[in-house]
């Protein structure tokens, strides 16, 4: 990773955020002395962007309107097309973990695995990346046949959002170590 993150530095920021569910695991080590993903670290050297980025947990991921498997798999696909490894690989995990996929990378290239509203979100996420200025209109009436207009708004943020947590990955070298492997093996 390219930016340094002291165990000060982590304190300090996770405690304004101690009681608060979504940093539960986070805070947790950190307690013990032990660092979370290299991910919440570089946000840790921001305090108020850590605590906002836990906000959208309760809104958009884990939580929201879409089912868990839509949002996996939207980040996964978006995660690989931009070589995120952090994203790619540690939703890989997740996604494995929920029981979604056992191989999710092999599913987003098998159609015929997925549900419709999972080839649905894939369409509109590479479409989106590929050029949001031209999502063609046959595929916005396909998404609004299958999705609520709310669900549409959570699907596009989540696939703006996850694109953003991409690039601040990459540009700041941020690199998953296998640490919810070690979770899955434990359970």
């Amino acid at each position: 990773m390219r930016v340094t993150v002291t165990p000060q530095q982590l304190r300090a920021a996770f405690e304004p955020v101690k009681d608060r569910p979504d940093f539960a695991e986070s805070c947790a080590l950190v307690e013990r002395g032990r660092l979370p993903v290299e991910m919440i670290q570089a946000i840790a050297l921001r305090p108020e962007i850590l605590a906002a980025f836990g906000e959208f947990g309760s809104c958009v991921y884990p939580g929201g309107l879409l089912e868990r498997s839509v949002k996996e798999l939207v980040i996964i696909e978006a995660s690989r097309a931009n070589a995120c490894q952090f994203c790619t690989d540690s939703h890989v995990v997740v996604a494995k973990m929920l029981g979604i996929s056992d191989d999710p990378l092999k599913a987003l290239d098998d159609p015929d695995s997925l549900t419709q509203r999972e080839r649905l979100a894939l369409d509109y996420t590479r479409a989106a990346m590929a050029d949001s200025n031209r999502i063609p209109n046959e595929l916005f009436d396909r998404l609004k046949a299958d999705f609520s207009e709310p669900e549409i708004v959570e699907l596009t943020f989540l696939i703006g959002f996850i694109n953003m947590l991409n690039l601040f990955n990459n540009c700041l070298g941020v690199t998953y170590h296998g640490e919810y492997d070690l979770f899955e093996q434990r359970s």
